[in-house]
């Protein structure tokens, strides 16, 4: 077994584990598949547990001799894994559980014959059963199915995690998933939350005539971002390929090649550090509007996420940590300078009193440009501040080569950023189409790259395909994992990630 397995060690893993193959010859013994068979007919628990209005009671019991009354409940089959179980003399109690809810079942050893009784005692938690049965209440008033006949449809080998400590540590419920899903409270629920979130963004762009396109994954050239990625090596074409950093410059050729609203909704790639807010893999959303602009985008991007709060059944207050986030649109509007301002006490514009600002709070400014320098004043003292959402709009035009500058004022970038809780969420420009422009823009924010970077080589065919006539356009990326963090109170990407990256286990 896994190192620090939760089913292993001072549980008896190996005992354990024997008994429970013990149980295995005998279901076998008793001609059933311990591995089950296709169970067709079955309803999900959460529709089965929505039918108790069907449940008649007929006026017949009797007070004196404590004789309930009768019962006439809709016949149900049902499926699920054990997750709790009771045994009393010729009465077992057991509650199965699927993705929509939990039940609890009613197995008498005169109500389901012998047979189906002796499987009965072959059952573990964690196995998988199928159930057919009537479903009514007990005398104490629970939801019960009584069963009938029972189908045995997976053995499980291994003992679940013990109750209340067997998944308390949070790597082990990253590497183990599969048991965080089963055993840890809400973990599934979160999981299928961000599928409905996901859901409803493809369902908001199919609305307004977006069409979804599938890109390239491996890139001859890493572009669309400032990050480091992922090489790898084709042997074919004996050429070095990057995993996709951005989905940024495909996208933008399809826009020249005629496809006026898209958007690609998929993972990329970045050779960077861990942290409660960065996966080295992780799933973005990419949106361009022929036509468009960052106003048109901002619009889009509140209703993508008003969208997916209603998608997900819940009000536009929702929890976060020890207090709220109020989703009510319209979101704050406020510009970089502003902010800046705001938050600093100093004029942007101030070069000087900026530069010293930055040197009192640690970084060197030798040789930078003043607006590397006013950014990372912005990173550092700002964005925390930032609870938002809020748009952040307007950023210097030197640290944004791909946007295009704002009309009369050509040092600011229209560009916006929304902040949610000190978190970037989304990222939007209108998109630069000057192809003389966006060239030497490449060309000056290419000088000085280190080789390992991104963009450290230009994408002469996307300033090729700019060439042909781009239309003006808006852009939007939003972080689909932030995003899901912030709509299920998740306080770490990696509880909004199926399977985060972890170092290699070690067995034996």
């Amino acid at each position: 077994m896994a190192k620090d397995d939760p089913t292993d060690g001072a549980s008896g893993g190996d005992a354990l584990e024997a008994a429970r193959r013990e149980k295995l010859r005998r279901i076998a013994e008793l001609g059933h598949d311990p591995w089950g068979s296709r169970f067709d007919g079955h309803a999900p628990i959460g529709e089965i547990r929505a039918r108790e209005n069907e449940i008649e009671v007929e006026p017949t019991g009797d007070c004196a001799t404590g004789r309930p009354p009768e019962q006439h409940g809709p016949a149900i089959r049902a499926a699920g894994r054990i997750v709790l179980q009771r045994n009393k003399g010729k009465l077992i109690f057991i509650d199965i559980r699927d993705w929509t809810g939990q039940i609890q079942l009613f197995i008498g050893k005169n109500q389901v014959g012998e047979e189906n009784w002796e499987l009965a005692q072959c059952f573990d938690l964690g196995d998988l059963i199928g159930v057919d049965g009537e479903l009514k209440r007990t005398k104490t008033g629970e939801l019960t199915i009584f069963v009938e006949k029972l189908h045995f449809l997976t053995k499980a080998l291994a003992t679940p995690p013990a109750k209340h400590h067997g998944l308390s540590d949070p790597e082990l419920r990253q590497r183990m998933r599969y048991l965080d899903l089963i055993h840890t409270e809400g973990v599934l629920q979160r999981f299928l939350r961000r599928t409905q979130i996901v859901q409803s963004i493809r369902n908001t762009l199919s609305g307004d005539r977006f069409v979804e396109v599938e890109g390239p994954t491996l890139h001859s050239i890493a572009g669309g971002a400032a990050a480091r990625p992922f090489t790898t090596h084709h042997n074919a074409l004996d050429i070095p390929l990057y995993l996709r950093i951005a989905l940024e410059l495909h996208l933008k050729r399809l826009l020249v090649g005629g496809i006026e609203r898209v958007y690609e909704l998929g993972r990329v790639y970045r050779n960077e550090g861990i942290d409660p807010r960065h996966n080295p893999e992780f799933t973005m959303l990419e949106v361009y509007q022929a036509y468009g602009d960052y106003r048109s985008m901002m619009d889009l991007t509140e209703k993508i996420i008003v969208e997916a709060i209603r998608a997900t059944g819940q009000e536009a207050r929702l929890p976060w940590g020890d207090g709220e986030i109020d989703f009510t649109p319209p979101f704050q509007r406020k510009t970089y300078d502003e902010l800046f301002r705001e938050h600093t006490g100093v004029d942007p514009g101030d070069a000087a009193a900026v530069a010293a600002l930055a040197e009192k709070i640690g970084f060197d400014t030798a040789g930078k440009h003043p607006d590397i320098i006013r950014n990372e004043v912005f990173e550092e003292k700002v964005e925390d501040q930032l609870k938002g959402p809020v748009f952040v709009m307007d950023y210097p035009a030197s640290i944004c080569p791909l946007t295009k500058r704002k009309a009369g004022r050509p040092e600011i970038a229209e560009r916006f950023e929304l902040f949610i809780q000190g978190m970037e969420v989304a990222n939007a420009y209108t998109e630069l189409n000057d192809p003389d422009l966006q060239e030497e823009l490449f060309t000056r924010q290419l000088a000085g790259q280190a080789e390992e970077d991104s963009m450290a080589k230009m994408d002469h065919d996307f300033v090729r395909a700019l060439r042909h006539g781009m239309p003006p356009a808006g852009g939007l990326g939003i972080g689909i994992d932030r995003l899901v963090m912030l709509l299920t109170n998740s306080q770490t990407i990696r509880e909004v990630i199926l399977f985060p990256l972890l170092r290699p286990e070690t067995f034996g």
